[in-house]
């Protein structure tokens, strides 16, 4: 067989610790899933999590010193920042449930790879518009570069993060902080209630949500964010 042209690259993403690459299939991120981001997003109760992706090519792998360039993108005037515990699922995960489906809120910590610390960049104004005409929100959420992340950190290097700070700050500045013990939906049932919708498999990401706090940023600000036990990581917008 061949292609009629060249095939995107794989997107991939550095492991902790040697050389080998985390191979990327599927981006997932749940929406308002700490009370208070929700309460400032217009929620006033603990919902049912809820779904939205990103293409994984959308993912900017950050590590080392320095703060990685990300471009501004277009059609915005209203860039916000929102900082999350990403979830890496492993090899184990198509051998619970019916295979990626339907997996047990006690074996699902079984799928779970790694962590790391990502940012869910949202034009919010293409958001919101969205959301007013009850419209998708990939135009939102989904475009080039909105998916800073950073190094995975293995199950046997981290565990299961239940508990730490949470925390994001423009130019030097600290915008949210928060603790991931206030996830609304934790690790567990958040991969057990997405797999009642499709069939989850290895290389899967899914970003948990991000505290109160997101606020707007510009074309040269600096942001940097961490989680307790995974470090943390730092972009530029250019």
């Amino acid at each position: 067989m061949s292609h009629a042209f060249t095939p995107a690259p794989l997107v991939t993403l550095p492991i902790e610790g040697g050389d080998q690459q985390f191979p990327v299939r599927r981006v997932y991120c749940v929406g308002r899933n700490y009370a208070d981001h929700a309460k400032e997003m217009g929620a006033d109760t603990r919902e049912p999590p809820f779904f939205f992706s990103k293409p994984a090519d959308a993912l900017v792998p950050v590590s080392g010193a320095g703060a990685a360039p990300v471009a501004y993108p277009p059609a915005t005037s209203n860039l916000q920042h929102e900082v999350e515990l990403v979830v890496a699922l492993g090899p184990q995960v198509g051998e619970l449930g019916d295979g990626g489906l339907n997996i047990p809120v006690g074996q699902a910590l079984e799928a779970v790879f790694g962590y790391a610390v990502g940012f869910d960049l949202t034009r919010r104004d293409l958001q919101q518009r969205a959301k007013e005409k009850a419209h998708p929100w990939d135009m939102g959420k989904g475009f080039d570069q909105s998916g800073p992340i950073g190094t995975i950190l293995t199950v046997e290097q981290c565990g299961h993060p239940e508990q730490g700070s949470i925390w994001l700050e423009v130019n030097g500045e600290r915008r949210q902080a928060g603790d991931l013990a206030q996830m609304s939906w934790k690790v567990a049932e958040v991969i057990a209630n997405l797999s009642t919708y499709l069939r989850l498999a290895p290389g899967d990401l899914i970003f948990t949500g991000t505290p109160a706090g997101v606020s707007t940023v510009v074309q040269g600000d600096t942001l940097e964010g961490g989680v307790d036990g995974l470090g943390q990581i730092a972009i530029r917008l250019v």
